[in-house]
Formats: C-alpha cells, sequence, structure tokens
C-alpha cells in the first residue's frame, strides 16, 4: 500500500520556505486584516497554466503565490498537513529555466498543488492519516499522481484525511480537523476533505481526491466546489496495487467544470497492469465547450435532455429539509434549461448490498493485517469495517455479486430511456466539526458512520460517473451541491451537461469570507 520507504525525507508541517529560496512572499494579511489575497487568488488553473505558458507568470512566482494563500488560510482550516517549499522551489526553478530554453511545455507546466495524502508522493510524506504510518515516504507516485507530475505540476505538499479514508469528515489523530471556509465551525466532509477546503479557500484552483463512498462528491457539496467520481477504470488502477479493485476510485475536484475536464483530461487512460482500464484517452476530455466555457449559448447543454430527477430517490433516502429546500429548487433550473424532467429514478434495491459488502470486503484485503496487529492505533470505525470484510461468509459475497448483476441490469434499464439522474449529493448541510458523523437526519438516527452518506453510496455500488454541482445555499449559508449521475463510460457527456449546470446557475461563484 506504501511503497516502500525512500531515504532523507524534507518536509514540514506548516513553515514557507519561499523567502529562504529568495522569493519574496507576501504577507499573510491585507491592510484590512483579510486573509491575503492577490488577482492570481481566484484564477482557473486553466488560467493559471495559461499565465505561465505566455511568459506573463513565472512558475516560481505562481508558487509564491500558492504558498502567501496557504500561510494565510491554512492556520483556520488545517487543510494542508506536510509542506515541502524548499523542493517545490526547485521544481518551480527547473520550470521556468525550461521556459527559458525553449522546451516544449505541458499542459500544467509550473502549476503549484497539493495532493491528498492517500495518494503515494515519491519522496515526500504519505501518511493517510494515520499514526501507523506518520513516518511513511513512498518511493513511487500513484499512478494519478505520476500523470500530474509528467504535466508539469509543481508537488507543494499533502492534504488532510480521515484515518484510511474512512468516513466522510476529515479528522485524524496525527493532524486534527480540517474545517469549512464557508463555516470554520462546520465540517470540510471528507476523505478528500483538505483537498477540498484548499480548493474552496483560493489556495489552488483544482486538485486530486478518491471517492468510494462519496469522498469527491460529499466535499464537492459541503465546500461549493465541483467532485467528481468517474467511471470506474477511467483512470486505471494499475499493479503494483490491486488492479481489480473498482468501488474506490480516483478523481478530482476544482471550483470550476472546465479545471475538472482539464485533469481528466491529463489523467484518464489506459494503463500497463491496469486490466480494468477504459480503453479511450483522455483526449476524450479535451472539447472547444471545456476550453472555452461560457461561449456557446449558456446553458445549451441542458436542451432536450431526458432528465430523471428526485431529491430523496422516491423516498429511499432521508434528507434534511435545509437541504431539500435548495435540491428541490433544481428541477427548476433544469427545465429552464430546455431539460424534459420526470420523477422516475433506477431501481436501486440492491445498491446498500453491493456497497456495504465490497467495501467491507476492500477495508478487510487493505488493512487487515494493520487491523491485527496495531488495531489499538485505528480509530474505531475503520477495526470495525474491516472486521466486518473479514467476517464475510462465501454465501454473502455470493449474493452480493448477484446483487451487482441484478443492479448493473437495472441502471442499463434506466439509462435507456434516460440521459441524466439528479438527485441530492448529501443527505445533511456541512456538520458541527466536532462531530464523528450526524447522529439524525430529519429525526431519524443513524445505525453507522456510513447511513449518512447514502446518496452517495447508492451511485458508488452503479459504477456510474457522478459529479457534484454547486446547487445553492441553506438559509443559514451553508452551501448544498446536487449530483449529476450518467451512464457508466458516459464521463464527458456528464461534465458537459455539468457545466451546462453550472453556467445556468453560477452557484459557485460565491466564495467564502475569510
Amino acid at each position: 500500500m506504501t511503497g516502500g520507504a525512500a531515504q532523507a525525507p524534507r518536509f514540514e508541517p506548516a513553515v514557507s520556505a519561499a523567502e529562504g529560496a529568495g522569493v519574496v512572499t507576501p504577507g499573510r494579511t491585507s491592510a484590512e486584516g483579510a486573509a491575503y489575497e492577490s488577482e492570481l487568488t481566484w484564477l482557473s488553473t486553466r488560467q493559471l497554466a495559461a499565465q505561465i505558458a505566455s511568459g506573463r507568470l513565472s512558475a516560481r512566482e505562481a508558487l509564491a503565490d500558492h504558498l502567501a494563500r496557504l500561510d494565510a488560510v491554512n492556520p483556520t482550516l488545517n487543510a494542508v498537513v506536510t509542506r515541502d517549499d524548499e523542493r517545490a522551489f526547485e521544481q518551480a526553478a527547473a520550470a521556468d529555466s525550461a521556459f527559458s530554453r525553449g522546451d516544449r511545455l505541458t499542459a500544467l507546466h509550473g502549476v503549484p498543488m497539493t495532493h491528498k495524502d492517500t495518494h503515494d508522493t515519491a519522496g515526500m510524506r504519505t501518511t493517510y492519516g494515520s499514526p501507523t504510518l506518520a513516518d511513511n515516504v513512498p518511493i513511487r507516485d500513484a499512478l494519478v499522481i505520476a500523470r500530474l507530475r509528467a504535466a508539469g505540476v509543481v508537488t507543494t505538499g499533502k492534504s488532510n484525511v480521515p484515518e484510511f479514508a474512512a468516513g466522510s469528515h476529515t479528522f485524524n489523530p496525527l493532524f486534527g480537523t480540517t474545517v469549512n471556509p464557508y463555516d470554520t465551525t462546520k465540517s470540510a466532509a471528507g476523505s478528500s476533505g483538505g483537498a477540498a477546503a484548499a480548493i474552496a479557500a483560493g489556495v489552488q484552483a483544482s486538485g486530486d481526491g478518491s471517492d468510494m463512498g462519496g469522498s469527491l462528491r460529499l466535499p464537492g457539496s459541503f465546500n461549493n466546489i465541483v467532485g467528481m467520481r468517474p467511471t470506474n477504470g477511467r483512470i486505471p488502477k494499475a499493479l503494483p496495487g490491486n488492479p481489480w479493485s473498482w468501488l474506490s476510485q480516483s478523481g478530482f475536484m476544482a471550483r470550476s467544470v472546465s479545471d475538472v475536464a482539464l485533469l481528466m483530461s491529463i489523467a484518464s487512460g489506459p494503463a500497463d497492469g491496469a486490466p480494468l482500464s477504459v480503453q479511450e484517452p483522455g483526449s476524450v476530455f479535451d472539447r472547444l465547450e471545456f476550453r472555452w466555457p461560457g461561449e456557446h449559448r449558456v446553458g445549451s447543454g441542458l436542451r432536450g435532455l431526458r432528465i430523471g430527477f428526485s431529491t430523496d430517490l422516491g423516498g429511499m433516502l432521508r434528507v434534511d429539509p435545509s437541504v431539500a429546500e435548495v435540491v428541490d429548487r433544481t428541477a427548476d433550473s433544469l427545465t429552464i434549461g430546455g431539460g424534459h424532467v420526470d420523477g422516475m429514478v433506477p431501481d436501486f434495491r440492491d445498491a446498500d448490498e453491493v456497497f456495504r459488502v465490497t467495501r467491507a470486503y476492500d477495508f478487510a484485503a487493505r488493512f487487515g493485517e494493520t487491523v491485527r496487529r496495531h488495531g489499538d492505533q485505528v480509530k474505531e470505525s475503520v477495526v470495525w469495517n474491516t472486521e466486518m470484510g473479514l467476517n464475510l461468509t462465501v454465501d454473502e459475497l455470493v449474493s452480493a455479486d448477484a446483487a451487482r448483476a441484478r443492479l448493473h441490469g437495472a441502471v442499463e434499464t434506466y439509462f435507456a430511456h434516460h440521459d441524466l439522474l439528479v438527485l441530492t449529493t448529501s443527505s445533511v448541510a456541512p456538520f458541527d466539526a466536532d462531530l464523528e458523523y450526524p447522529a439524525e437526519i430529519d429525526g431519524k438516527p443513524m445505525e453507522d458512520y456510513l447511513e449518512w452518506m447514502r446518496a452517495a453510496t447508492v451511485i458508488s455500488a452503479t459504477g456510474c460517473p457522478a459529479v457534484s454541482v454547486p446547487a445553492g445555499f441553506t438559509r443559514d449559508g451553508l452551501p448544498v451541491g446536487v449530483q449529476l449521475v450518467a451512464a457508466p463510460g458516459k464521463d464527458v457527456e456528464l461534465l458537459l451537461v455539468a457545466q451546462a449546470f453550472e453556467e445556468l446557475t453560477d452557484h459557485g461563484a460565491r466564495r467564502p469570507a475569510l
């Protein structure tokens, strides 16, 4: 899982090395006392990359600005937990030298970015939020990180996660809790919560994550950004890991659909040692509509679509009224955009069994030995889910396989008559950060730490691509996302629809007041 250990790691938990590298870093606050902000803070990844590629901005200047914003907001948010400023400036200097030589530049040349702390980064501490891996320094990059770095990303640090990415609230015993930029008493969700908070707060415009039970979509919803779980195998699982695992998928979050499409174009495509790879190249995401958002008629991508809409999946989900009020309004937006909206939803009766059995099996495979050896150092929910997997019977595994086949058939039947399914992303708004998970939803007690995530987990079980896009705010000013789902393999079409919705509603333009 960790890829072994490297020698002489260089990292700091929260200290900037910008001035030591000969670059003047702007101060933490403005004259009015607000968090440091510049003309670069709210640029998209595409815009920042274009400025570097044109020579209007150097990679070192982009990095200094990124770190200045991080210095300003991270003490409040606790989004980024490991930094290596010295090595980042070495990478940025190399990027600037390549530009000076006239080398051919890659798509993300010189763009600074932190990475999720469950994605292995060669030479940089990768802890998975667990005391058992507090000093783990991998010797190889995870595939998604390798592809981002090959595209020119300057790696600056690691973003916070729940321990072993278990649960959709970002806290762990090593680094503590990540909080929400829109209300710092609330959760940023998880497990990609650190990345989501950094993106929403203007540290970076986009970033990588992963999603087993909503870990890209739920943070997207809580932080008013876009979070996409791709079709299974779109970003491959490759050796030396388990290439057959499918429930957890790597993907991206960003402040815009356009930037998610950009990163998908870079990280997608088949790989050696990845038998479940989708065979299409990443270039299928390189569309004019994504490169020039807003140039076509606003919202036109919704026109004529056959859309199934249900806030609660026909009563299957319990949804807090404050969230339902926001999501319900989405149907009007879809209709205004020209979609043909009905209340039909797929038959998801088998989804819970598929998700829970597969998750338990995966936990047993990944964490069984850790729990056996260090169970007293691992959080209770990880131990519980792992032991559930270790205790699975053959009959339960056979039943889950049959349930997955039925679920696949139900999804195929549904999308033969619909282009899109729209539902709630999270059944609750961002909750108090000192809770492990919501104890109840609209008066119904939650049986365990997974139940409140059900709007996302039932979709994970299908293998469908799904994206959470900003849908508005509760009356208390907390972000709410809506989940758009397409048939397996329809990732490009899904993002085109998501961008049309984004342009029509513009909810993502509202920034946090830090």
